[in-house]
Formats: structure tokens, C-alpha cells, sequence
């Protein structure tokens, strides 16, 4: 299963508009085999909100099935926020199936 870049963009759809207020950009650079390539420019660059923005980016994209990893090519991911998120969504998945859908604190 692919993914488009169109799909991408409509996905974090909600972060886009914080960044259209304050001049960022989303560019999807690639999406082959699942693998969504991204770079944050324009405002984000130098913002320090930018690894939010990412973690924000990455965790609405993992949900998707099309998506098998989600790579910044700014490197805007630190690699604990990145465990952070795959822990929690892990922890998600199993309250999931155990009660239904988990609740996101």
C-alpha cells in the first residue's frame, strides 16, 4: 500500500495551519515503501518549537498504515522524542485492545 504526498499534507492538516501562521512549511520529499521523507522550512527553521512540530507530525503519521517510518531530513526529530512516541502509541495499542480506544494524555 502507497501513500501520495497529497495524503501526507491533508494528515497533519491540523499542524499545517499552526505553521501557515507562523510561515513554516511542510515539504514531503518522498514517500516511497512507506517511508515519508519530510523537511520543515521556512519558519521552522531556528524555531524552537520545531521538535514539537515534528513529535506532532510523527505520531499522527505512524497511526496510518501506509506509513512505516517517518524520517526529517533537518533532523527536527530528536531520537528520545522519537522512542517516546513509539512507546506511547505501543501503549495505546495494547489498552486498545484490551478496553477499546485508549485516551491520549
Amino acid at each position: 500500500m502507497s501513500i501520495s504526498a497529497e495524503e501526507i499534507l491533508a494528515e497533519i492538516g491540523p499542524v499545517q495551519e499552526v505553521l501557515d501562521a507562523h510561515d513554516g512549511v511542510v515539504t514531503v520529499l518522498d514517500t516511497s515503501d512507506g517511508n515519508i521523507m519530510l523537511s520543515l522550512d521556512g519558519g521552522c527553521n531556528g524555531c524552537s518549537s520545531t521538535p514539537m512540530t515534528a513529535m506532532q507530525i510523527y505520531y499522527s503519521l505512524k497511526k496510518l498504515d501506509a506509513v512505516n517510518d517517518v524520517i526529517f531530513v533537518n533532523g527536527e526529530l530528536p531520537e528520545y522524542m522519537r522512542t517516546f512516541i513509539n512507546q506511547k502509541m505501543d501503549k495505546e495499542a495494547a489498552e486498545s485492545s484490551e478496553d477499546g480506544p485508549g485516551e491520549i494524555v
